[in-house]
């Protein structure tokens, strides 16, 4: 056995040891001799457009996932924190400071906040809604403007599919890290069209996207992943008999 240089041996551990800093310290694998994509799906190594079809196609194809963050539309901001499946959706969406619950499950839409969130959007017409409805699962009607406004939030393939955009000419933009798992980022127009992180580990989420225009930041997790989803009990429920009032 040929013994390695003592000098060599050092040279080794300090390359290491520079590559484990520049990983650890800006999350962007660079200056080191190492392939980045040694370990992982291979999708680092792909076009950036194929990269984002392939990314697209695994979120299709996912049982559930979840996705917290913010969303901005209309001008009007939203923090979301939802877990998303075919069958429907659930968790809680804030806005104006003021948070309420969704729970979507099939085509019945439940809306559930405290007496501050309904009180606001009433306007004051009805002085004793916030008290009968607080805390209370409130089914939304289909038909409502409530309904159209809200549901979107619970729908996983619309939402993703709106949210899953980038503008602009599509290009790759080095390799990053995204709570723990290594990712390749594919940006629009240099990033002012919509950064995406996509994971290099197993499937090809997307983990993390910057929105373009500044649009809102939102981070993907548990992909795959079921929960059970139910309708509240009757107790839990109260039906408003007409059109709900809006925030």
């Amino acid at each position: 056995m040929t013994a390695i240089p003592q000098g060599r041996t050092r040279r080794v551990t300090l390359v290491s040891a520079v590559c484990a800093l520049v990983v650890t310290g800006t999350g962007v694998l660079t200056g080191c001799s190492e392939d980045p994509d040694a370990g992982t799906n291979g999708v680092g190594k792909l076009p950036a457009a194929t990269i984002q079809s392939k990314s697209k196609t695994a979120a299709e194809s996912a049982a559930a996932v979840r996705l917290a963050g913010n969303v901005v539309t209309n001008g009007r901001t939203y923090t979301l924190d939802m877990r998303l499946s075919s069958d429907g959706g659930t968790g809680s969406v804030t806005s104006k400071g003021v948070a309420f619950g969704l729970l979507r499950v099939g085509e019945q839409l439940y809306l559930k906040a405290n007496a501050e969130f309904w009180n606001q959007a009433d306007g004051g017409s009805d002085a004793g809604a916030g008290d009968k409805l607080d805390g209370k699962y409130v089914k939304v009607p289909k038909g409502d403007p409530s309904y159209q406004k809200f549901s979107g939030f619970t729908e996983k393939d619309v939402l993703l599919d709106g949210l899953l955009t980038l503008h602009g000419t599509v290009a790759t933009d080095g390799h990053h890290e995204q709570s723990g798992t290594r990712t390749i980022r594919i940006t629009g127009d240099d990033g002012s069209g919509g950064k995406l992180d996509v994971s290099l580990k197993g499937e090809p989420y997307p983990l993390r996207l910057e929105r373009a225009g500044g649009a809102g930041t939102l981070t993907f997790s548990s992909w795959g992943k079921t929960f059970p989803l139910t309708e509240p009990k009757d107790d839990e429920t109260v039906d408003y008999g007409k059109q709900l009032p809006t925030s």
